[in-house]
């Protein structure tokens, strides 16, 4: 958790970004018939019924301290999809950044192995050596400012059908657009100080 909250107290700096990372899973729903649309003084009204349509993940990776935010679909969220995440936002995001200081939680796929089983060596090797790892530990993924990004995408955009990933993603899409408009940041205001005072039971209690 410190090791988390120190990086949240670093500067901005545009050779090593801080960039948070986090995933959440998204049922896709289609219309058993088609939904009524608004009216003068109605309502719009949705049939009940659904057909299920499959799960997609969705990635977010965030950059608080620019106000910026990216939102990629896969198809799973297994090792090579999170590699592939990674070299995005190496390569085509940040392409002139030194190294990217990227926090994340502690799931097994989120390692540099993944790299290695989804590039040729020489190429994981490239992209593990821009990487500066930070994970939040278990039961913390709080501590991780794309967990916040995340809610405010559920709310926004995703709490409501979406049928298929073409509309999944043209509507993240938009809302990611507009949400980099306004440049909106987080301010994190949880300390190291302030968690060994909040959090004193999780410290180990060192008897005099």
């Amino acid at each position: 958790m410190e090791d988390v909250l120190e990086v949240y107290t670093r500067p901005y700096d545009p050779h090593r970004p801080q960039v948070c990372l986090d995933e959440t899973s998204r049922q896709l729903l289609a219309e058993v018939t088609p939904a009524l649309p608004v009216a003068p003084g109605r309502p719009a009204r949705a049939d009940y019924e659904y057909v299920r349509q499959g799960v997609r993940n969705v990635f977010l990776v965030c950059e608080p301290l620019r106000g910026w935010r990216q939102v990629m679909v896969s198809q799973r969220r297994t090792r090579i999809d999170w590699a592939r995440c990674v070299k995005e936002l190496l390569d085509v995001h940040y392409p002139n950044a030194e190294v990217i200081v990227l926090v994340q939680d502690n799931l097994n796929t989120h390692t540099p192995a993944s790299l290695y089983e989804a590039f040729e060596p020489a190429e994981a090797k490239r992209l593990a050596d821009r990487l500066e790892l930070h994970y939040t530990p278990k039961h913390g993924s709080w501590l991780n400012m794309a967990e916040i990004e995340l809610a405010v995408l559920a709310e926004q955009c995703l709490d409501r059908r979406l049928a298929d990933r073409v509309t999944l993603e043209r509507e993240v899409a938009a809302w990611q657009a507009a949400r980099n408009a306004t440049g909106r940041g987080v301010d994190w205001r949880f300390t190291t100080e302030a968690a060994r005072i909040k959090l004193k039971r999780l410290y180990h209690a060192i008897q005099s």
